[in-house]
């Protein structure tokens, strides 16, 4: 038994390893390797194993991969055909399981495949679709990639202002991407030559040509020479124009990009009457379309090979998945019947040893320690329930004391103030009397003393502790009326304050040794400063502070 037990879970464990996402990723990171090192067999065997098991699996993300990798695989191989059939499946996917992203690269890969066949109609379409996902989305990067790839499309068809509307962009979204940039300086270079700013064109070319001597850059590096010796040949300078093309075919390693180098050789020539060297340009030019014809026929003849073996390939996964699905469903049996004795077995010795009187006192005894657990849960409730009551009326006990210790804080305060009101009014009250007597004034002695009962009604060292201690009681209400009117004099908020312990206009006039009248006033001011429409709502207005 514990042997059969250990079998089966090793089975399910190899098949679970085989279903799961990181192994599917691992043949789709082997399966581009082998495709970069020109290994396409073994590259769509790896990539037609994911794109099974990602199908099974309904995981959309690999199965997208694995098709558009498959497609980059016949696009390698020349089958152009086959590789848009691959493509637009991808498409399909990314638009129905996916986002933008995959959608995007997608969506370039059909319009490469479409320059290539030199439908730039078609292939313009499926690049603006790439260019407005990837601004919907924000990707600086791809923004400026597919811009690119516009910008060179509109140049192909002469139209210069488009090219160069698309390409502007282009350089202000690949500033940390200098490998695609190039690009985008070298399309540059091709919108100025075409426009004869020939000047413009070969400084932007000369730029470009030293950052791009690698092999991945092999293609584009004719590209730059070429034009040079285009530019040079337009200027007349017909000696550096044929240095270039030279230089062109020294660096051409495979046949399309040395018929390039050929064709622009034989202008050359032929622009210098050079017929003889023109005549031979040309004849290589021939020559080598014949033999890139019979390596395009030899890849379709690979390509089918591979078509022929990948079917098999498949049919032999098929195969297996329907060899793996049968053991399983014989382990699923197997282990059903193996189940179905255990419940039998179970089943027999339970109506054996188990009593009627024994099953009815174990049902009591649960019936007795469900009502207890109910009883202590529902005692539980409660207590919490009278502790939650005890926290809140001891939350609001400590509320109203503390709102009664400020409210008895502020009376102290405004009798306080009510108090130095009372002795400004007596001060004033002796001044104006001694004033009104000439024989006092006649005294010098005594006109000093009354100056400097004077100054002492106008001190404001003892307002200055007073508002100091309501503050300290009111702390939220001074800040906060700055920070509503920040437009408030200090005065203002003096006035103000005065008025939030509710004292008269008589009384705050008093305090301000000014009149009953100019108090009035001055609430107005405050008021309208305020944004008050009426003063009469000032008090109601600050006691929400």
């Amino acid at each position: 038994m514990k042997y059969f037990f250990f079998i089966y879970f090793a089975l399910q464990s190899a098949l679970l390893a085989a279903q799961n996402p990181a192994h599917v990723d691992t043949l789709l990171v082997h399966g581009v390797r082998a495709r970069n090192n020109k290994e396409f067999t073994k590259s769509l065997e790896l990539l037609t194993e994911a794109r099974s098991i990602a199908e099974e699996n309904q995981w959309y993300r690999q199965e997208f991969l694995a098709i558009n990798n498959i497609g980059a695989n016949y696009y390698s191989m020349l089958d152009y055909g086959e590789a848009l059939d691959n493509y637009l499946e991808a498409y399909t996917i990314a638009i129905k399981r996916l986002d933008e992203n995959e959608e995007m690269i997608v969506l370039n890969n059909i319009a490469i495949l479409y320059s290539k066949e030199n439908d730039l109609a078609k292939a313009e379409e499926y690049f603006k679709k790439a260019y407005m996902l990837a601004n919907e989305s924000k990707d600086q990067m791809k923004v400026g990639l597919y811009a690119v790839n516009l910008g060179v499309l509109a140049n192909q068809q002469n139209q210069l202002d488009i090219a160069s509307k698309y390409l502007n962009e282009a350089m202000e979204n690949l500033g940390n991407q200098p490998e695609i940039k190039y690009l985008a300086e070298l399309a540059i270079a091709e919108n100025q030559y075409r426009r004869k700013n020939y000047e413009l064109a070969k400084a932007t070319a000369l730029q470009v040509l030293p950052n791009i001597q690698s092999l991945a850059f092999i293609e584009e590096k004719i590209t730059v020479l070429v034009l040079l010796s285009n530019i040079y040949l337009d200027m007349g300078d017909v000696s550096t124009a044929l240095d270039y093309a030279q230089s062109a075919l020294g660096t051409a390693i495979d046949p399309e990009t040395r018929i390039s180098a050929f064709n622009q050789l034989a202008k050359v020539y032929r622009a210098n009457a050079d017929m003889d060297n023109a005549l031979q340009a040309k004849d290589s030019v021939i020559s080598l379309t014949d033999s890139l014809n019979q390596m395009k026929n030899g890849r379709f003849f690979e390509t089918n090979k591979v078509k022929f073996e990948i079917s098999n390939y498949r049919r032999e996964l098929q195969q297996n998945k329907e060899k793996q699905v049968a053991e399983r469903n014989m382990l699923y049996a197997l282990l059903g019947i193996l189940l179905l004795v255990i419940c039998l077995i179970a089943w027999a010795l339970r109506n054996s040893f188990i009593k009627n009187k024994q099953r009815k006192i174990l049902h009591n005894r649960s019936k007795e320690i469900i009502e207890l657990e109910l009883q202590k849960k529902k005692s539980d409730n409660l207590v919490l329930e009278k502790q939650l009551h005890t926290k809140e009326a001891l939350a609001l006990l400590e509320q109203e004391k503390l709102k009664n210790e400020i409210d008895t804080r502020n009376r102290k305060l405004a009798a306080k103030a009510l108090q130095i009101s009372s002795r400004n009014e007596l001060l004033k009250d002796i001044i104006n009397s001694l004033s009104s007597q000439s024989e006092i004034t006649r005294n010098q002695q005594l006109s000093k003393k009354i100056k400097e009962l004077k100054s002492l009604l106008k001190s404001d060292s003892e307002w200055e502790n007073f508002f100091t201690h309501f503050e300290e009681v009111n702390h939220n209400f001074i800040s906060e009326l700055k920070k509503r009117h920040p437009e408030l004099t200090a005065n203002d908020i003096r006035y103000l304050s005065y008025l939030y312990m509710d004292l008269t206009n008589k009384e705050i006039s008093s305090l301000f040794n000014i009149t009953v009248e100019a108090s009035r006033k001055r609430k107005e001011r405050i008021s309208t400063k305020m944004g008050l429409a009426d003063s009469s709502n000032l008090y109601h207005y600050i006691s929400t502070i």
